[in-house]
C-alpha cells in the first residue's frame, strides 16, 4: 500500500473512531432521529420518500421514525402544494433545538478532549485540519 492509501485508511478510521465516540458521549437523541432532523435542517422540506432515499432506508422504516419525531414535536407535516395527497415533513423549532442541542454537546464533548488530550504543540497541527477535510469532502459534491 503506498504512503496516500496508508493515510486515508488511517484518517478514515480515526475519524470514524471521534465521530462514534462523540455521538456515543454527548448525543441524546437516536441516530435515525438525529439523520433525519439533518437532512430537514440542511435540505429543507421533503417527503418520506425523498427522507428515504437520502437516508438509504425503506419507506416504511422511514414513515416510523417520522411519526416518532412527530410524536415529540420535532417535525411538522403538511400537505404539498405540487399533490395533495402527498405529505411534505418539515423541521420544527423544537427539532431545531434538540438538533443543536445534540450538536452543541457533540463540540463540547471534542473541545474538552482536544483541551485534557492534546498540547498546544498538537492542537496546532489541528488548525488547518478541518479546512483540508473540507476540500476533500468537496470532491461528493
Amino acid at each position: 500500500m503506498d504512503p496516500i492509501d496508508e493515510l486515508a485508511a488511517a484518517l478514515r478510521q480515526s475519524i470514524g473512531r471521534v465521530v462514534r465516540a462523540a455521538r456515543r458521549e454527548a448525543d441524546t437523541l437516536p441516530n435515525t432521529h438525529a439523520t433525519t432532523l439533518g437532512f430537514l435542517h440542511r435540505e429543507g422540506p421533503m417527503t418520506i420518500a425523498d427522507l428515504a432515499r437520502r437516508r438509504g432506508v425503506k419507506h416504511q422504516g422511514q414513515s416510523r421514525t417520522v411519526g416518532e419525531l412527530a410524536e415529540l414535536g420535532f417535525v411538522e407535516r403538511t400537505v404539498s402544494d405540487v399533490d395533495r395527497r402527498v405529505s411534505v415533513i418539515r423541521i420544527s423549532p423544537s427539532g431545531r433545538d434538540a438538533l443543536q442541542r445534540d450538536q452543541d454537546a457533540r463540540t463540547d464533548w471534542l473541545a474538552a478532549a482536544i483541551r485534557e488530550e492534546l498540547d498546544d504543540e498538537e492542537r496546532a497541527l489541528l488548525v488547518r485540519l478541518p479546512e483540508l477535510l473540507e476540500r476533500v469532502a468537496r470532491r461528493a459534491d
